[in-house]
């Protein structure tokens, strides 16, 4: 089965991350295979845990790919979205959750072994993501991006969060709220009025 001499490590570890971002964009985490990973490459299931030490260690990889992804949306959103900054970051947050369901809810879906530790060049990746929202929330603040507007824009996110889940859940049709992206607007602009 194996092309076990076709690639390097580095290239098959790019071969196994690429397919294995594109089988959790279409199935889900729920779903995941690192089995159909290796089958779509040609490669066998022990290669692929060879080359990312685990299963959970191949989805920790496919899921800090998606963070990158996701900060590249939020600056592309801001960048196009004009002076209100804060509503552009907000509909980038929806837009990217909207057009990539099954990779954002990977994010959240996926816990590390206890006891595992988060890698330090992950952890850094996925910190791009919470650094353009704390400069957003610091600027819409006239402040300085400290541990105190740090902690706002955690809380923003859980904000944004809580209403993106509702929506793409269903909860916010249950409960009759047919604008849940300006209602989490409306919210996030709240907070920050009584934060000035």
């Amino acid at each position: 089965m194996g092309r076990r001499s076709d690639h390097s490590r580095a290239e098959l570890q790019a071969l196994i991350l690429a397919t294995g971002h594109a089988v959790m964009a279409e199935t889900g985490y729920a779903r995941f295979s690192a089995r159909e990973v290796a089958k779509r490459i040609g490669y066998s299931i022990g290669t692929v845990h060879n080359v990312f030490g685990s299963h959970d260690r191949l989805v920790l990889a496919i899921n800090t790919r998606t963070f990158a992804l996701w900060a590249a949306h939020l600056r592309a959103a801001l960048a196009a979205g004009g002076e209100d900054r804060i509503a552009a970051l907000v509909a980038g947050y929806f837009d990217f959750a909207r057009e990539h369901t099954n990779l954002w809810t990977a994010i959240y879906d996926h816990r590390l072994p206890e006891g595992e530790k988060m890698p330090d060049e992950d952890d850094a990746a996925r910190a791009e993501l919470t650094k353009i929202v704390v400069r957003e929330v610091a600027t819409a603040l006239h402040r300085e991006p400290d541990g105190t507007v740090a902690a706002l824009a955690r809380s923003l996110v859980a904000v944004v969060h809580g209403h993106c889940a509702f929506l793409l859940a269903g909860s916010w049709a249950l409960m009759g709220e047919t604008a849940p992206e300006a209602a989490a607007l409306a919210r996030v602009r709240e907070a920050l009025a009584a934060a000035r």
